[in-house]
Formats: structure tokens, C-alpha cells, sequence
């Protein structure tokens, strides 16, 4: 590991561990007579379940044995409450870990209720195969982007969404976000070099399009933030000032930043090798070859953000086939159109990044004996 390597890994692990400990300001703590727990289900009593059809109602009665916490070991019972929700409900069967809250009383367990699965344990299993994977495959490199991926995830859960929650201007803000994040995403990649400069102009410059089509078009569309799952939740739990429509529009250009970042950098590493190779190459030729890259990424890309978009949106599309609805009545569908705006103007965002970096690298790259490429 070079100096440079152990500075920028140093730097990443001491951003990580200060967000980590950043309070979003929106912690609340249980009860006293709370306390949750993981717990095996030891056998269930579906006696008070009834079911219609594919929706259940009622209580189902659990024995559970807690796994961790004060009362590791205990045996206890739980209840399960059906609310005749298919997305909500679950059903246990034995041998399955939950997750519970105890009602404590006396020092002893009065009560406990089921809210799900347990799931941390394989999230966790997941996360340190995927982690390893990328470390083997890229070495340095990929400890960087694992690095820089839980940066991205610290950032918006410690940052972002709470100044979203206090009602902070949602487009200024995200996009400001979305600066940060590419900086320390594209240097700690790249390191400070010209690469690393062309590509951080180049997703700018993308995102700020995309920014700009998405103020634009959502309006000609008479779209608002109420299309997406939760919205309305949020208005009622307490935050009825919130710009739901801006927190659309900067969900917008959110969501395309990483695909236009990857772009960019594409765009740029390419550009750097080949005039690494040849020194004499003109700003024309250099802007040719940058273009002759983006054409061949674009050319995959904006399908993939097609299929990444819509692909959470399976079952409402199956929904209206199902209903016979035509094409026409499909498209005008608000969620329908907001999907596709979301798609269309991320796409614009990817296409035009490519001649806008193509550009940046022609004037940035200049001779070999000036570009540290690693």
C-alpha cells in the first residue's frame, strides 16, 4: 500500500465513523418499560387467524424463545396481530427468528409483541460477502469504493434525509448533497489527479442538467411528490410542511447522479490512458476519442436505467394489463408518468454528460509528464 493509498483509506474510515456518531436529531428513545429483542419462534397458534381469501385478520399467538438482550434465554409468549394487509402481514412458522418489543413490568416480561422477520443477521451476511467480492476482484481500489459506498449511505441517512425532515429547501440542498458525495466518491477513486478532476466536472455538469430538465418538465407533466410510496405518511406523522413536490424532483436527479458519475469516470480513465499513449494527440482528437467512449457506455446505459427504474414497478404495470387498460390510458397515468419522467430526464442527464466530459478532458488533459493517473 502507497502513502497516497493509506491517506485516502485513513480519510475515508475517520469520515465513516464521525457520520456515524452525527445524531440525525430525530433519535427517540423506547420506554423504559421497552425492550426489543431477537427471538426463535418456538411453535404458533393460528386459532384466532382468519382467513379470506389471500388476506388474514386476527392474532396469532407465538411461544418464542429470546436470543439476546437482558432476558437471553427466557421462554415467553408473543402475539403476532394481522392487520389484513397483504403487504404487512406476515405469518411465522416455527424454527423462524423475530423481531419483538418486550413490555417489561416488575423486572419480568408482561408482554411481548412480533413486528417482523429478523432479518439484520443475513442483511449483515450479505453486505460482508458483497464487501469481499469487491475487495478480491479490485484490491485497493475496491476497498475504496466499499468505503465510499458505506460514505454514501452514512451521508444520506445522517444528513441528508434528516435536513429534508427539518424542511431545508429540498432541490438546493440535494444538489449540494449530491457535490459532496461525487467529490469524495470520484477522488477517493481516483485520487487528486486531472482524471479525477475531469470526471467530478463532468457528473456536475450532469447532474445540474438533470436538475434543471426535472424543474422543467414536471411541471408540463402536473406531477407532485404525492405519486411516491410513504408521501402522504410523512404529511400525517408531523410534517405537513414538507415540499413533497421538490422532494420529487430532487429524487430525480438523486437517482441518476450514479450512473452519470460512472459515466464521467469512464469517460475520463479512458481519455487518460489514451493520452498517456500518445502525447501528441490534438484537443480535437482528444475530444473525439472522449465522445467515441461515451457513445459505446450511453449506448447500454440509458436501458439500464430503464429497467432499474420500472423494474420496481412490475406488479403495477401487470395491474393495468390485467385491467385492459389501453396504452393511451397507461401513459396518462400519474404513476405511469412519473416513471417516466424519472427514466427520460435521468437518461437526458446521461446522454449529454458524455460530450460535456469529452469536452473537460480535451482542455484538462494536456501532456503525459502532467497527469498522475494513479
Amino acid at each position: 500500500m502507497s502513502s497516497r493509498d493509506y491517506i485516502y483509506i485513513t480519510a475515508l474510515v475517520v469520515l465513516n465513523i464521525a457520520l456515524f456518531f452525527v445524531p440525525t436529531g430525530f433519535e427517540k428513545e423506547l420506554p423504559k418499560y421497552i425492550e426489543r429483542a431477537k427471538v426463535r419462534v418456538l411453535s404458533t397458534d393460528n386459532s384466532l387467524v382468519e382467513t379470506i381469501g389471500v388476506i388474514r385478520t386476527g392474532t396469532q399467538q407465538l411461544t418464542v424463545h429470546v436470543e439476546n438482550g437482558p432476558f437471553k434465554g427466557t421462554e415467553t409468549k408473543a402475539l403476532n396481530r394481522m392487520m389484513g394487509k397483504i403487504e404487512l402481514d406476515k405469518l411465522f412458522q416455527e424454527g423462524d427468528t423475530a423481531y419483538v418489543s418486550l413490555k417489561i413490568q416488575d423486572g419480568n416480561i408482561r408482554a411481548a409483541i412480533a413486528h417482523d422477520y429478523h432479518r439484520i443477521d443475513v442483511e449483515l451476511l450479505l453486505f460482508g460477502l458483497f464487501f469481499l467480492v469487491v475487495v478480491l476482484v479490485a484490491g485497493l481500489t475496491g476497498l475504496r469504493a466499499i468505503l465510499t459506498f458505506i460514505f454514501t449511505g452514512l451521508f444520506l441517512w445522517r444528513v441528508l434525509l434528516p435536513a429534508f425532515l427539518r424542511g431545508w429547501d429540498p432541490i438546493p440542498i440535494a444538489l449540494l448533497a449530491t457535490a459532496i458525495l461525487s467529490f469524495v466518491i470520484i477522488f477517493a477513486i481516483a485520487g487528486f489527479t486531472k482524471k479525477g478532476v475531469v470526471a467530478f466536472l463532468g457528473s456536475i455538469f450532469g447532474v445540474l442538467i438533470t436538475c434543471g430538465l426535472s424543474i422543467i418538465f414536471a411541471g408540463l407533466f402536473h406531477l407532485h411528490g404525492a405519486v411516491r410510496p410513504f408521501s402522504e405518511m410523512l404529511l400525517f406523522t408531523g410534517f405537513p410542511a414538507l415540499k413533497l413536490s421538490d422532494l420529487f424532483l430532487a429524487g430525480i436527479f438523486i437517482a441518476s447522479s450514479g450512473a452519470v458519475m460512472d459515466i464521467a469516470m469512464d469517460i475520463s480513465a479512458s481519455m487518460n490512458e489514451l493520452v498517456e499513449q500518445n502525447v501528441k494527440m490534438t484537443i480535437m482528437a482528444r475530444f473525439k476519442s472522449g465522445m467515441a467512449v461515451g457513445k459505446a457506455v450511453i449506448g447500454t446505459m440509458t436501458t439500464t436505467l430503464l429497467l432499474a427504474y420500472t423494474g420496481g414497478y412490475t406488479f403495477m404495470f401487470m395491474s393495468f394489463l390485467a385491467q385492459g387498460k389501453t396504452m393511451v390510458e397507461i401513459l396518462n397515468n400519474q404513476y405511469v408518468s412519473a416513471e417516466l419522467l424519472h427514466t427520460l430526464i435521468g437518461s437526458f442527464g446521461l446522454v449529454l454528460v458524455a460530450p460535456l466530459t469529452a469536452i473537460s478532458g480535451a482542455i484538462i488533459f494536456k501532456n503525459k509528464e502532467n497527469i498522475r493517473s494513479r
